[in-house]
């Protein structure tokens, strides 16, 4: 039977089950069947959205780099971002992967004018009350090796601070970082996929 979850991975937490030395793994936040694992993956730096599933069909179509499916990632970046830059993120930069050039697509990005209610993050960014930061919201139907980083480094406000929001229509809203919810295969498919 297969089986569907989402988890707020937390940060500083490996995206896998299998034990790594010194680091934490998804097995310290939950327990699902041993044939379930996750799509894709986060950064050990990043928080947010993990689908967890045994459906190797589902997994496919998330995966496969023909299927564009939108993540949406809200970032906490250092300065007050400028317009501009928030353009140039839209428009596409251009940003170095494995020592090669990649052209990122357009996508959308917006500052939030308040900052997002998000939960607590241990250990807190680093605080410097004479360096404003920003959060801003970025949805991209790619998914480069940091690439979410590389690009607000390349518009000239790093980032401090990075979680997946959602992937398609599936989010974490209500969730803590640890929490895991299971899904119905239709209410998965639905939410990723009309």
């Amino acid at each position: 039977m297969f089986r569907y979850f989402i988890i707020y991975k937390p940060f500083n937490v490996l995206s896998q089950f299998s034990a790594q030395a010194g680091k934490e793994t998804l097995a310290v936040y939950c327990k699902v069947p041993k044939d379930v694992y996750p799509v894709g993956r986060l950064d050990y730096d990043s928080e947010g959205i993990l689908i967890l599933t045994n459906d190797t069909q589902l997994n496919h179509r998330l995966l496969n780099p023909g299927n564009k499916h939108e993540r949406e990632y809200w970032v906490q970046v250092e300065g007050s971002i400028t317009e501009e830059a928030l353009q140039n993120l839209q428009q596409g930069v251009t940003i170095s992967i494995d020592g090669k050039q990649h052209e990122t697509l357009a996508c959308k990005a917006h500052l939030f004018t308040v900052p997002p209610v998000v939960p607590d993050r241990y250990p807190p960014i680093r605080f410097r009350k004479e360096i404003p930061t920003s959060w801003i919201s970025l949805s991209l139907v790619e998914g480069k090796n940091r690439q979410v980083r590389r690009m607000t480094a390349k518009v000239g406000f790093p980032t401090l601070r990075l979680i997946r929001y959602r992937i398609e229509s599936v989010t974490i809203e209500g969730l803590q970082p640890g929490d895991m919810k299971e899904f119905t295969s239709k209410e998965m498919y639905d939410a990723l996929f009309t």
